[in-house]
């Protein structure tokens, strides 16, 4: 465990002196900070006014943004040590490969989620000074959210950083995954299977095994439990899950799908790279 905690804290050190952490924060903070700039929270759209409207916003925006920097950012964790040599010199000191394998995930777990969390937070202490209610239930599991999003891309990254050969064919394979899952997904994939006929129940399914879509449905489903704006799709999510049910899926299914890509992913590192 000392082993894990010491790697993690390297990873972190490292992270906090990159260049892309500062850009990342910034995008984040920036971002909180323009929506109150704006006005975002006197404004109303769909009866939601003040914090809520801000926090509806930030969770779209930051589920287009996050994914990419966390697979670009994330791919060059193992990669980027093979091609510096760095396993030569992690065989000479007392670290497992676990330790250093999950180490490495949970330092860059904290150093990707804070700053969105952080962003958040902030957005929510400037409420609190301006007077504007605060939907305390609405910023938990938005939170939960952005904390399963990270875990889910954080472990599609290290699975791309084990198998790719070196850091190019790593940050290439990351942004053909995230441009897979943000467009095939949705419309491509979709549209071939409308014009094959095949049932509403299938293409939903099809459609919610994109991890991507599986948040944007849930944050909807936050301030419209009878997802209207999703069309007839609504009625399939609905009798399959529920409201609550599919809550409840949307933070439990991209776990799984993290944990068992970075879990996929230090098996072939342990058995690809070294002895």
């Amino acid at each position: 465990m000392k082993q894990l905690w010491l790697t993690a804290k390297l990873d972190i050190v490292e992270s906090l002196r990159a260049r892309w952490f500062q850009v990342y924060s910034l995008v984040f903070g920036g971002i909180v900070a323009l929506l109150f700039l704006f006005g975002l929270t006197e404004s109303r759209v769909l009866g939601f006014i003040g914090l809520s409207r801000l926090l509806v916003t930030y969770i779209q925006l930051t589920m287009a943004i996050l994914p990419i920097f966390v697979l670009i950012t994330t791919v060059r964790s193992v990669a980027g040590d093979r091609e510096a040599g760095v396993y030569e010199y992690l065989l000479s000191l007392p670290v497992s490969l676990a330790a250093w394998f999950w180490g490495k995930i949970l330092g860059r777990y904290i150093v990707i989620f804070l700053p969105v969390f952080a962003a958040m937070v902030l957005a929510v202490l400037i409420a609190l000074v301006r007077g504007i209610e605060v939907p305390w239930g609405m910023f938990g599991y938005y939170t939960a959210l952005l904390a399963v999003m990270c875990a889910c891309f954080l472990g599609l990254g290290m699975l791309i950083s084990a198998l790719a050969r070196s850091t190019d064919m790593a940050q290439g394979a990351a942004f053909v995954v995230w441009l897979t899952l943000l467009l095939f997904l949705d419309l491509i994939l979709l549209g071939v299977m409308i014009q094959g006929k095949v049932s509403p129940e299938v293409a939903v399914t099809v459609a919610l095994a994109n991890p991507l879509q599986v948040f944007r449905t849930a944050a909807l489903a936050l301030f419209d439990p009878q997802l209207i704006v999703l069309g007839p799709s609504a009625y399939v999510i609905l009798d399959l899950f529920g409201a609550t049910g599919y809550k409840l899926f949307a933070v439990v299914y991209p776990t799984l799908v993290g944990v068992a890509a970075a879990t996929l992913g230090y098996q072939i590192f342990k058995r690809g790279d070294l002895p």
